[in-house]
């Protein structure tokens, strides 16, 4: 199906991004699809190959295709790239005052179920982690394992880049928003911050779409809304960071794969959220915030052998 053609959902993104979308798709010979939540609002959804269901979750000023060029490299998993709320090809969901977390968990349950999976492995990047983790410690039940790729921004030590904690503070982030469109100049400096401006430059249509992303109105309402509900100007806000005693409670299996240059959770604090986690194994490549730009193969083996192994 071509998701393009269900206006509906994608007429409320903008041109640009619904192009790089048909583009990216494309060359990778997947498809996309509309799945619906019960308050009607649709999840666009990129499925690729055969095999243990893995859901995958973006990070934050993103959206599934910062996962695509995995899928290619590990078919005998049944793939699932989840366009978060407002980002990608989905529909926007606004969600209450202080009921943020209540909503994230929400939402990947609501795509579960929309996919008919009673269980699966999650892969949660950045913001999609922080979701990851709170449905796993929610519905053990149902996560088989747990991924997080790239570091998860409200661990213990975990420390939002100065351009996000800007955003997020009220009055200054709507300055922004409204003063600058961010060009290719603005997101190499954002990737730079996240240790990744030499190998975001190897995915020349992945860049694409994060400019379009962030010109797109519906993506930056949502992504913003994410930000305040997260941090503020000092960093994160307390009643969203991960304690030591949720980590003792995290009962699936968890793979951690780091970049030995992330700026966010620094390597250090990530081997000590390891040892806090009941089962968790850490593995540490060359890379900033993002693994898989820089080390595509070794990320796609590395989530194959992890999800086969849990769901054996």
């Amino acid at each position: 199906m071509d998701v393009l053609h269900h206006r509906a959902a994608a007429s409320r993104h903008t041109p640009a991004t619904e192009e790089v979308y048909r583009r990216m798709l494309d060359a990778a010979g997947v498809d996309g699809r509309f799945v619906a939540r019960p308050s009607g609002r649709l999840v666009h959804v990129v499925a690729a190959g055969d095999g243990p269901p893995v859901v995958h979750l973006h990070g934050t000023n993103t959206s599934s295709l910062s996962h695509l060029m995995l899928v290619g490299r590990m078919p005998a998993l049944r793939s699932y790239l989840v366009d978060r709320p407002g980002c990608g090809l989905s529909d926007a969901d606004p969600f209450r005052p202080g009921r943020f977390r209540e909503y994230g968990v929400g939402f990947v349950g609501d795509v579960m179920d929309a996919l008919d999976l009673d269980a699966a492995v999650l892969v949660g990047a950045s913001g999609g982690g922080i979701w990851a983790t709170w449905y796993a410690l929610a519905h053990p039940e149902r996560v088989r394992g747990m991924v997080m790729l790239g570091s998860v921004p409200t661990l213990p030590g975990g420390r939002p880049p100065r351009t996000m904690r800007l955003a997020a503070t009220p009055g200054i982030g709507d300055l922004m928003v409204r003063a600058v469109r961010p060009g290719r100049r603005t997101m190499l400096q954002i990737m730079t911050s996240m240790g990744e401006a030499e190998t975001i430059g190897r995915h020349p249509d992945l860049f694409d779409s994060l400019v379009a992303g962030a010109r797109d109105p519906v993506a930056t309402r949502a992504n913003l809304a994410e930000l305040r509900a997260l941090i503020s100007p000092r960093g994160i806000l307390p009643s969203m960071r991960f304690t030591r005693e949720d980590l003792r409670r995290l009962a699936v299996p968890t793979l951690m794969i780091w970049g030995d240059r992330d700026p966010v959770v620094p390597l250090a604090r990530a081997r000590a959220a390891a040892t806090e986690i009941p089962d968790a194994r850490l593995e540490v490549l060359p890379a900033g915030h993002v693994p898989q730009l820089g080390n595509p193969d070794r990320v796609a083996a590395l989530l194959e052998e992890f999800a086969m192994t849990a769901w054996e």
